[in-house]
């Protein structure tokens, strides 16, 4: 979603490229239907990684990353995002000495003990170009030391494929496949803290299943919890409906039409902010906090999530907390593009250049 705007706009300024599936994402409706979803080009390789633990997938992804990355012998390589992926591929290109740009930069969530903060942390201390999608961002960035020069803040082109996919985004077609009244939950459970351990996959499975006492939930469940979250309970039945992961057009459209959303996803924190569906983030913190500040969305934890969910079906329908983030217009692949293209042929840009930087 955050690549399918960039690959475009490069696409139309002329500027030659490949991309690299790693596998990461492997099930085909997590992989396969989001390149036609998204009408990204076959990919020049794909590694096939899999699942596996930090340490096995990381390894596995450098050792590919290294072998296509010398095939092909790019003047930049451009990661996204803050998976096992993107740190593999940020320090196989800083020890091959090849430059790289970084789209979703200075994103924290302050906690070291999420991996993903990790990789964030990693990827900006190494890459050459950076891409922020919103102000705070450069603020992060410049109190790590980062240079000014490398910052661009551009815009969050994971909104430009949400606007660009929206007039095919219908909710009516996806409830009756998936036989679910009109007034429905969506909730998205995946991040380790939630489902890595018995303990927590029940507390957050039991508060869940009080929100379907108030509304039914559909849950569309990631391959790394579904045996996890199957045994603290949640299972397919009654007023929760678990599903097989949903291409991007299907979830979008089932985000849509939903009364609420409960997640620890990142982008979905971002996704119901535009679209102006109450949101749910069952986390202690967010590397996202502009969604709260700008958006519909709320932390809450396992304990205050029925109540929360109760409060927020009864309000109704959200609207964003004044203006949505500066720079979400859908044009945020174009600008990268425009600077990437730019530093292709040698030309220096101004630091931030699309926005002026935080005091």
């Amino acid at each position: 979603m955050k690549a399918a705007p960039v690959v475009r706009a490069l696409g139309g300024l002329g500027v030659r490229q490949g991309i690299i599936h790693t596998g990461q994402h492997y099930d085909a409706l997590m992989s396969d239907v989001f390149f036609a979803d998204l009408g990204l080009p076959e990919p020049v390789a794909n590694l096939a990684v899999g699942s596996g633990s930090h340490a096995r997938q990381t390894a596995a992804l450098l050792v590919g990353l290294e072998e296509v990355v010398q095939e092909h012998d790019p003047d930049l390589v451009v990661v996204y995002g803050d998976v096992n992926s993107t740190l593999a591929a940020i320090l196989v290109c800083a020890k091959l000495g090849v430059p790289t740009a970084h789209v979703e930069a200075g994103l924290r969530s302050f906690d070291r003990g999420m991996p993903e903060e990790v990789n964030r942390v990693v990827t900006d201390a190494l890459a050459d170009l950076l891409f922020a999608t919103s102000p705070e961002a450069l603020a992060y960035l410049a109190g790590e030391g980062v240079p000014a020069s490398k910052v661009h803040l551009v815009g969050n082109p994971m909104i430009d494929s949400l606007y660009a996919a929206l007039p095919s985004l219908d909710p009516a077609p996806v409830i009756a496949r998936l036989g679910i009244p009109d007034r429905y939950a969506v909730a998205t459970l995946h991040r380790p803290a939630n489902v890595d351990t018995a303990e927590a996959a029940k507390e957050l499975v039991d508060a869940v299943l009080e929100v379907s006492r108030q509304v039914p939930v559909v849950v569309p469940v990631h391959p790394r919890g579904k045996a996890r979250l199957a045994e603290a309970g949640l299972v397919d039945g009654g007023t929760v409906r678990v599903v097989d992961p949903l291409g991007y057009v299907d979830f979008l459209s089932l985000v849509r039409g939903a009364a609420l959303v409960v997640t620890d996803s990142g982008g979905v924190q971002e996704e119901t902010t535009v679209l102006g569906v109450p949101c749910l983030t069952l986390r202690p913190n967010t590397e996202r906090p502009i969604t709260i500040t700008h958006g519909t969305n709320r932390l809450v934890t396992p304990a205050l999530l029925p109540a929360a969910a109760e409060k927020a079906l009864a309000d109704g329908a959200a609207t964003p907390a004044g203006e949505l983030p500066v720079l979400w217009d859908g044009k945020a692949g174009p600008r990268i593009a425009t600077v990437i293209a730019a530093w292709l042929k040698g030309d220096n840009l101004a630091p931030a250049s699309q926005a002026k930087r935080p005091e």
